[in-house]
Order: C-alpha cells, then sequence, then structure tokens
C-alpha cells in the first residue's frame, strides 16, 4: 500500500509572547480529505496554531511544511493552495462585495471567474448585497464574505478559525454541509471551533487543548499533551 503524503505538517512547534508560552512542542499532520478541529477554551492556544500553519506568524521552534516546502505566507505556490478564514476584517473599503470576490478568483486564474462568483455569492446569500461596500454590511454578512472568499478560489487546504461566528443556525447548518463537502472531495482542513454541531459534523479528528500544547500524531506513542486527542465520527 502506497504510503499517503500529508498535506500539512508541523512539528514541535513553540510560540512566546514575551514571558508567556502560548504552544508548547505541538506537531500535527493532516492528510487529503481529513478535517481536524482545535478545540479548547479561549487562550489554549488554537488561533496562534492556525496563525502559524498559515505562515502569518513565525514560530520560535519547529517547521511548518505545506506538501512538503517550507511553509510561507507569501510564496506564491502556497498562496495558490491554501485559502485561509483567520479574520474578516482585511477588506478593500472601497471595492463592493462582488469586486472583492471576482479581484481574488481572477487572481487565482479561476476559469469563468463571473460564473463562480456568481454562485458563491447565492451560496451565501449576499446576492441582494452584492453591490455594497463591506462597511455597509452586517457583522453576520461579513463573516459570509469571508467565508466566500475561501470558496470562490484554487484550494488544497482551508485553514479556518471559528468559521461559525455570527452565524445563525441556519448558515451553520449550511457551512456544516459546506465543510463536508469539501472534505468528501479530498481537500484537508484545519479550524478551531466552539460550535459542538459544526465540530461533530465535519471533522474526523479532533484535538482539545487544554494550554501549551504538545502534539496530535496519531499512533505515535508519547506524541504529547493534547488533552482527549481522538478520532471523531463524521457523520451528520
Amino acid at each position: 500500500m502506497a504510503k499517503r503524503t500529508p498535506v500539512l505538517t508541523a512539528s514541535g512547534i513553540s510560540k512566546s509572547f514575551g514571558p508567556v508560552t502560548i504552544v508548547e512542542d505541538f506537531s500535527l499532520e493532516v492528510f487529503p480529505g481529513e478535517a481536524v478541529a482545535l478545540t479548547g477554551r479561549n487562550g489554549a492556544g488554537k488561533s496562534t496554531i492556525l496563525r502559524m500553519l498559515i505562515g502569518a506568524t513565525r514560530p520560535d521552534a519547529g517547521r511548518i511544511e505545506f506538501e512538503g516546502v517550507r511553509m510561507s505566507e507569501t510564496d506564491p505556490a502556497i498562496r495558490r493552495g491554501v485559502a485561509t478564514v483567520i479574520d474578516d476584517l482585511d477588506f478593500f473599503p472601497d471595492l463592493s462585495v462582488v469586486e472583492h470576490l471576482d479581484l481574488l478568483a481572477r487572481a487565482h486564474g479561476v476559469p469563468d471567474p463571473e460564473a463562480i462568483v456568481d454562485d458563491v455569492l447565492a451560496e451565501v446569500q449576499l446576492v441582494p448585497q452584492s453591490g455594497q461596500l463591506p462597511g455597509t454590511l452586517s457583522s453576520g454578512q461579513r463573516r459570509r464574505l469571508a467565508l466566500a472568499t475561501a470558496f470562490v478560489r484554487p484550494r488544497r487546504l482551508l485553514v479556518l478559525d471559528e468559521p461559525e461566528q455570527r452565524l445563525d443556525v441556519e448558515g451553520v447548518a449550511w457551512l456544516a454541509a459546506r465543510l463536508r463537502a469539501e472534505r468528501e472531495r479530498g481537500l484537508a482542513i484545519v479550524m478551531a471551533s466552539h460550535e459542538p454541531h459544526l465540530v461533530e459534523s465535519v471533522a474526523t479528528r479532533k484535538v482539545r487543548l487544554v494550554g501549551p500544547s504538545r502534539a496530535d500524531i496519531p499512533d505515535a506513542p508519547g506524541a504529547g499533551t493534547a488533552e482527549d486527542a481522538e478520532d471523531a465520527g463524521a457523520g451528520a
């Protein structure tokens, strides 16, 4: 049997801010078609781990690779393969909703960008707001726009920080179905979430963080101190 190759590998990454250690010796492998959910209380290091995984925050120690290449937020090849929703604050203030998505689709060489933008706008229920500027949207609509930016472009890895934020119950159900579809077509997903339904619906593996955390690499004895690292059923 051919050995599976991970999409994303983090090996012994650590991060401190001043005297405070946020993440210590954390390791993770994520394979195609796998969804890993980071859970745990606020302050356990979930967001810091995600920012390190995408190259936005440099780890103090350890190594992160995307498809065997050292992770760099500015590497064009990596940027083409990794879609992220870390926050929804970084919109161009003078571009409309549709202009944001069209610009992103064209920048990533999406064939027939107008069609994919129209489809995603309909899916995230922003067609009536397509001509509006981001600053005029409600907080929930801004979150939907942030999610749309991930779905309008090519991707092999999705990294999401609490993607359910400010979505209503129907929105969370839609997001769960969409992420399951992404996973089932072979994408790798890493997400942090406090939403139990989303985690249980999407994740194939859960890692519960309890503080400065070490590793979850299944079947690796003594891999670390993440509490309740477990395989999770990914059914609806």
